[in-house]
């Protein structure tokens, strides 16, 4: 199983929190609570990795580290 880099954020513009998965295009979620969020992300994400499956993508490795996790050697 791949875990994904998962960010969560409130946005003043829709009122709620977002939950986004960079790894995944387009995959991510809207909540009232960064709890809320946070759960829909991941059915998001069962579902996003399921129908790439079916349709034969490429499901890409996790990748996305965040800034802060990033060293510059």
């Amino acid at each position: 199983m791949s875990y994904y880099h998962i960010n969560v954020f409130f946005s003043a513009e829709d009122e709620g929190f977002i939950a986004d998965i960079p790894d995944l295009k387009g995959c991510s979620a809207f909540g009232n609570t960064p709890e809320q969020a946070l759960a829909e992300v991941l059915i998001a994400k069962k579902l996003w990795l399921e129908v790439a499956q079916e349709d034969n993508m490429e499901i890409p490795e996790p990748k996305y580290r965040p800034m802060i996790y990033q060293t510059v050697i």
